[in-house]
């Protein structure tokens, strides 16, 4: 009986053993990815209009890069986060256009998908995405939310890219709505119940008492897309407790236009903002309480140490949120009445008007080259692995996540990729390669920014080029192009190489698009 009872505990030992092992081999995943979130909306960079208590823990309990960076662009953003590649190769991302699904249905759905695949130029079998590095591993994937880079995606794309299961929005034009009379479920199409309006009850900008009107209209809109993607969120971490699994949430919020359910109890009284504004914050609001929604999940399930939680932005800031005599767009000087150029003339959110400062001090906004509209959060969170509060200063880019996950899941073959992993600077163990540089096209031209704090960005249309040292001018103030000659022609010769011997190639412009055929 003695030597039964030895036998039987040595065995829980090596079994849990052997799970720990798993485990540890083996995490799961959720990544993160916020729409238009400026990296000055979050409490811990100094948001003072909204409290965000549980993206602010993502920091506290993990790490948070400052020198992390992403495209000026949702789609190109997107495009370079799911192939691990930076946007100014000759070969460029194929971007569709949107709109092509807002009249889809069961009987012609195979012929719009079909549409979109025909434009596309076919997937070398060599190359290799974010979701297939987890899937090939072993690992359940699902993506939720706007899917994939757009601005029309297929279910063709979504199974070739890795993910074993989705739901969302495949057109991004449609994502502009939070009331979607359908979405896309593993090629299927969905009907939400309640939801019918073609344009997925997007919202008019500027605001005006129409505006409002029109948005509070809740006719054809009885239920929120956010809420929909977030019961999918929690099913699937509930039904994938026993495997590793890899999540993508690229969440609509708080991309605009503005559109909410309710006004969050934090601004019914918040006499510092608008309506329009009350409204805004309460869609970042929402993605904070989604952020701990996910957190809770994990803890009640024992998975918070076994689950790597990354926290990311697509891009810059944005306002939805314009309103006469406070915030005009195209964005205006509020004191001078002069737009601005974001090159002699940029943009601040004390000059432009923006109240919660959501670029964070830093000039320019999406779609720009200049800080605030490439300067996003990272934030990662692994309890147990990485040391609670830190601050990483390595530079990274969003087109390193792929490589970085794919260190996590152990995937091992052969693949082209721009991006470093950033595994061991998360576990502490460092002596890893770093970037020289990143780079990124944008509308005005491609910039690069060292490892040593060194940028340079242009502006191709008014044949401009600037140079500035971010460690002492984060807000883009001071052109040393004359001052520091050699250093110019140095990074100059940088960027030309990263563009493939062609600045166009980091010039995005939107006739670039892939049309369809009639």
């Amino acid at each position: 009986m003695k030597t039964n009872w030895l036998l039987f505990i040595l065995i829980g030992i090596i079994s849990s053993c052997t799970s720990t092992q798993k485990s540890t081999e083996q995490p799961n995943v959720i990544l993160i990815y916020a729409d238009d979130l400026g990296i000055g909306m979050l409490g811990h960079e100094g948001q003072e209009s909204i409290k965000t208590p549980n993206i602010d823990r993502l920091a506290a309990e993990g790490m948070r890069f400052e020198n992390a960076y992403a495209n000026m662009l949702c789609a190109p953003s997107r495009a370079s986060l799911i192939t691990g590649l930076h946007d100014c190769h000759e070969n460029r991302f194929e971007v569709t256009h949107g709109g092509i699904y807002k009249k889809a249905n069961q009987s012609n759905l195979n012929e719009i998908e079909n549409t979109i695949n025909s434009v596309l130029s076919p997937i070398p079998e060599e190359q290799v995405f974010l979701g297939e590095v987890a899937q090939n591993m072993g690992y359940k994937t699902a993506q939720f939310g706007k899917l994939e880079w757009g601005f029309a995606a297929t279910n063709m794309q979504m199974k070739r890219h890795g993910w074993g299961h989705y739901f969302g929005y495949l057109d991004h034009e449609r994502a502009h709505g939070f009331y979607p009379p359908f979405l896309f479920e593993d090629g299927n199409l969905i009907k939400i119940e309640g939801n019918t309006l073609l344009n997925s009850g997007k919202s008019k900008e500027p605001e005006t008492k129409e505006a409002f009107e029109e948005r509070w209209n809740m006719e054809g809109k009885k239920v929120y897309s956010q809420n929909l993607f977030m019961d999918k969120v929690i099913n699937f971490i509930e039904s994938n407790q026993e495997n590793p699994f890899f999540l993508y949430f690229p969440t609509q919020l708080p991309h605009g236009p503005v559109s909410i359910p309710e006004v969050h109890s934090d601004f019914i009284n918040d006499n510092r903002l608008t309506q329009i504004e009350k409204e805004y914050a309460s869609m970042v609001k929402m993605l904070d309480d989604n952020v701990g929604q996910i957190l809770n999940k994990l803890e009640a399930l024992n998975l918070d140490e076994n689950t790597i939680v990354i926290f990311a932005a697509d891009n810059g800031h944005e306002i939805y949120y314009g309103l006469e005599g406070r915030v005009l767009k195209p964005y205006t000087n509020m004191q001078t009445g002069e737009r601005f150029n974001d090159l002699e003339n940029k943009y601040y959110s004390d000059l432009g008007g923006d109240v919660f400062n959501g670029n964070g001090g830093r000039a320019g906004m999406k779609r720009s080259n200049l800080q605030g509209g490439i300067n996003i959060p990272l934030l990662v969170r692994w309890p147990g692995k990485i040391v609670e509060g830190i601050t990483s200063k390595r530079l990274v880019s969003n087109y390193d996540i792929m490589p970085t996950i794919a260190e996590i899941t152990g995937f091992d073959k052969d693949y082209k990729t721009d991006g470093l992993s950033f595994f061991k600077e998360l576990i502490g163990e460092g002596n890893e390669q770093e970037h020289d540089y990143v780079v990124y096209s944008s509308f005005t031209g491609p910039t690069l920014i060292m490892n040593d704090g060194w940028k340079i960005r242009t502006d191709l249309k008014r044949d401009a080029t600037a140079l500035y040292y971010l460690p002492d001018d984060f807000k883009e103030e001071n052109d040393l192009s004359t001052a520091e000659p050699e250093k110019l022609k140095t990074l100059q010769a940088l960027l030309l190489k990263a563009c493939d011997g062609d600045l166009a190639n980091g010039h995005f412009q939107n006739k670039n698009n892939i049309g369809y055929r009639k």
